[in-house]
């Protein structure tokens, strides 16, 4: 992009030499400026004429913030100062601090006054109230600079120490949520040299100046480098600040160079020449900025962009300039719905109930209001529909019509397993038990790396990737890739390549139809699904024949798994009564061409959404929720007959019984019975790089939230000072329980759940019986192999060892437990009475008479073959 030198505005004598400070009011009708002696100009915008000046004001001041009724002072003796626009004079003192204030920042809202100084502390005091005190501490460095984010949820405080502190304001006591570090330079408070953290107006980035004399962009959601605006000084920057769109951004620095910089391809479109910046503000929608000097001198610059560029001024609300911006890309994590047929007019957003309610009420309503068409250009009708202003515009302008408002049904996105969105100029493009593929951000190529846990078997590999994958599969055949469609209309192209070939050709290539992308993808031993923007769910074979091509009943397509000849695929279906779409899949067996099940529902409780879908080693569906739960389908050959069964709820596993410990876990598999994943703390959603370990928990139906105390005491000695605590909270459960009890009828009323010895148990015995029934429906519709039958049998035997191991207890427990013992007999799977006889010991052994000749009668039934046939089938699988 063309540099262009701008005209140079004439310099306007404000203080005498000194820090100097500027800022327009929100509203752009008055720039005011302090520095360093005891008076306070405002000039009008738009006037030529002399100042309003306010004398008697503290002196050396060293921050400055503005609202529309007042602004705020803070200066070198430890004075935060209120004055008033509509008086044009002093109003109060807000705040005294023992030492120097360097920066001062009022909220979006008006409503709170961020205090920073040469103090370990930062101060939060309300404007109209300074008795409403709240301190900030957690950081205990000197603030040399402190921001708000647009929304004011948010401060930035940019310390002495070389790092970002970030405070979330949503609670009633501040919270330190993050360190940003790596990234400002350590500065003393005095130093003229800059390390505020300037927010985007967009509010999901900062800009913040570097040692290196760039400008590095952070974003908010992830807290990862983005775009840098980089070889524009020489010298350390001293001032930077945003247009109030986000197009361009303005910097000064010690190099006597004032820059203008373009957002979207952070280059230099104009350069100005002045020594000793400190300040730079500009006016709210005019193409006008202000800046001051150390020498006291203020510049009011008219046409500050220079007229080839002042067109993107105009602009509405640009985005911050991200390296893969979420809100642009087609990512693993987002589906953008393309309506067909024009798009509707843009209208203003109402983001409460209220405005819905002024819109039902509007007189006009159902009026057209783009009658008049701006035939001459002259643009009066720009906005001319809006009866008030947008106050939270979207980045890209584009709204639905308001008669479109009333019905918004909201769809899950979609999303590839076992991939993360972009942190930085980083992803996994694929997490699984295989191994790892991720990706990293070259601007003009991406690098894929391919890691393997076993190197016995693969070697890892990497590739200059020109295509820009974005998605990944991996298993021990090959590896599956695919990207999206470029800008210049190159389509989407889907690449495999094995691992292993006989033949020299090994990989290949398949373009997909132009304009529709991929959605979610999987990789079995034997199929490759692809489900696309087009709603297209496209089959091939591991070397690109296609096998099938059809469009699902539930669409929007949300994602999409496979394991040997079965397809399972997810969408969107019909909208509940919330609004929101009910998720439903399919399974098939592709070879034989049978349908499974039939868009079935995806059991979910309200508000949950599906985190990941895979199918485990043994080859049965699972789910793992926005609820840490995780699911697996049971009976899910037979059509209508699938049920979803908890296997795992994270939210009950011991390690979070303390309460204190917060952690959220990332699903990678689910094998040997285990579940895999990587466990995420300080908030994340997601792995990042280094590439962590993998964990696995066992399986555990969730039955009760109480925990036993034998296997809390079992893991206080084996975990040490973390699990301490555990059992510290299990002593604290275990106490409630005994209250509970003791509040009941009857000390024998309390759950049999509960016990130390019954719950591992029946635990066993839940989790034994649901691998029988999944691999009994696996022998039915497969040929079945000696192996399998015998290991089927073997699950039958563990199963009723483990409730001969319930019956002990329940016949230790006492005579009137007799009937939840005779219950357990019936659930065994034994027909041929050997368990039965075992069972009559047990009882015998105890000594309960009348439940040993019960248990005699029920083997004798069995054995002769006289039980119910609904009985027997119940006997057979608890599951169905």
């Amino acid at each position: 992009m063309t540099t262009l030198i701008a005209s140079r505005p004439r310099s306007r004598p404000a203080h005498p030499p000194g820090a100097t400070y500027c800022a327009y009011t929100p509203d752009g009708t008055r720039l005011v400026t302090v520095g360093s002696n005891n008076t306070t100009r405002l000039y009008k915008t738009g006037y030529e004429g002399e100042p309003t000046n306010i004398d008697d004001c503290q002196e050396q001041n060293l921050a400055l913030a503005t609202s529309n009724n007042y602004f705020v002072a803070g200066s070198e003796d430890g004075t935060v100062s209120l004055y008033s626009l509509d008086t044009n004079a002093f109003d109060r003192f807000l705040l005294r601090t023992s030492l120097p204030v360097r920066d001062v920042a009022i909220s979006p809202d008006h409503q709170w006054c961020a205090v920073a100084s040469d103090e370990l502390t930062v101060r939060l005091v309300g404007v109209h109230d300074n008795t409403q005190l709240r301190t900030l501490k957690e950081h205990g460095k000197p603030t040399k600079h402190l921001t708000f984010d647009p929304k004011g949820s948010l401060l930035a405080l940019s310390c002495t120490d070389g790092v970002i502190y970030i405070y979330s304001l949503t609670a009633e006591h501040p919270e330190l949520i993050r360190k940003v570090d790596g990234v400002i330079g350590r500065l003393e408070t005095e130093s003229e040299a800059s390390s505020r953290a300037v927010w985007h107006p967009d509010g999901r980035a900062f800009a913040v100046p570097t040692p290196t004399r760039d400008i590095q962009v952070i974003s908010k959601n992830d807290w990862e480098k983005q775009r840098v605006f980089k070889n524009g000084h020489d010298g350390d920057i001293t001032a930077l600040s945003w247009s109030p769109n986000g197009a361009l951004l303005a910097s000064a620095g010690k190099d006597k160079k004032l820059l203008i910089w373009s957002t979207k391809d952070q280059s230099v479109i104009a350069r100005y020449e002045y020594p000793n910046v400190t300040d730079i503000c500009w006016h709210p929608t005019k193409n006008l900025a202000s800046f001051t000097t150390s020498d006291g001198e203020l510049y009011i610059s008219p046409d500050f962009v220079p007229e080839q560029f002042a067109s993107l001024l105009r602009l509405p609300k640009q985005p911050a300039p991200f390296i893969h911006d979420p809100l642009t890309e087609l990512s693993n994590n987002t589906r953008r719905l393309e309506v067909s047929g024009p798009k509707p007019d843009a209208r203003p957003r109402r983001d409460s109930v209220d405005a819905d309610l002024d819109d039902l009420l509007d007189e006009n309503y159902g009026d057209d209001d783009d009658f008049v068409v701006d035939d001459d250009g002259a643009g009066y009708t720009l906005n001319a529909g809006r009866k008030r202003p947008a106050e939270d515009d979207a980045i890209y302008e584009s709204r639905p019509a308001k008669r479109g408002n009333f019905v918004q049904p909201q769809h899950h996105p979609s999303f590839q397993p076992g991939s993360t969105p972009w942190r930085g100029n980083r992803k996994y493009l694929c997490l699984n038990l295989i191994g790892f593929v991720w990706t990293v951000d070259q601007d003009s190529h991406n690098t894929v790396t391919i890691e393997f846990y076993d190197h016995e078997f693969h070697r890892d590999f990497h590739f200059t990737d020109t295509f820009l994958y974005d998605k990944a599969c991996l298993n021990d055949k090959g590896s599956l890739f695919s990207c999206p469609p470029k800008e210049d209309g190159s389509p989407a192209v889907v690449f495999y390549r094995p691992h292993e070939t006989w033949t020299q050709r090994n990989d290949w290539r398949i373009q997909l139809p132009k304009g529709e992308a991929v959605l979610a993808m999987s990789l079995s031993d034997s199929y490759i699904t692809v489900t696309t923007t087009g709603n297209y769910v496209r089959i091939y074979t591991l070397f690109g024949i296609p096998v099938r091509v059809y469009r699902p009943k539930s669409t929007p397509i949300v994602t999409c798994a496979s394991w040997r000849d079965y397809v399972l695929t997810m969408g969107n279906g019909p909208v509940g009564a919330d609004g929101i779409s009910r998720l439903l899949y399919t399974i098939e067996n592709i070879k034989r061409d049978e349908v499974c099940q039939n868009e079935d529902t995806v059991a979910l409780p309200e508000g949950a959404t599906v985190k990941s879908v895979f199918f485990s080693d043994n080859g049965d569906p699972c789910i793992y929720d926005s609820t840490g739960t995780l699911l697996t389908l049971l009976h899910w050959r037979r059509p209508s007959r699938a049920v979803w069964v908890p296997l795992l709820d994270t939210r009950l596993l011991p390690r979070l019984a303390s309460g204190r410990k917060k952690e959220s876990y990332f699903p990678i598999a689910v094998a040997d019975n285990k579940f895999h994943c990587i466990i995420l703390k300080g908030g994340d959603q997601y792995p990042y790089f280094p590439r962590p370990l993998l964990s696995e928990f066992d399986f555990a139906v969730p039955l009760t939230s109480a925990k036993p105390k034998k296997q809390s005491k079992k893991k206080k000695t084996r975990s040490g000072d973390d699990l301490m605590d555990v059992d510290g909270e299990d002593e604290e459960d275990n106490d409630s329980t005994a209250s509970e009890a003791d509040d009941s009828d009857s000390e024998n009323n309390t759950d049999p759940l509960t016990t130390k010895e019954s719950l591992p148990l029946t635990q066993s015995f839940l989790l034994s019986s649901l691998r029988a029934a999944q691999l009994s429906d696996m022998l039915e519709s497969s040929r079945s192999t000696a192996s399998q039958r015998a290991a089927l049998a073997r699950l039958e035997l563990d199963i009723d060892k483990t409730l001969l191991q319930l019956l002990a207890i329940e016949c230790r427990e006492g005579e009137d437990r007799g009937m939840r013992a005779l219950e357990v007999v019936q659930l065994m799977k034994d027909r041929t009475g050997r368990m039965i006889e075992a069972a009559g010991k047990v009882a015998e052994r105890y000594g309960r008479r009348i439940l040993g000749e019960k248990i005699r009668e029920v083997g004798e039934r069995r054995v002769a073959g006289e039980d119910g046939s609904e009985g027997e089938e119940e006997e057979e699988d608890p599951f169905a």
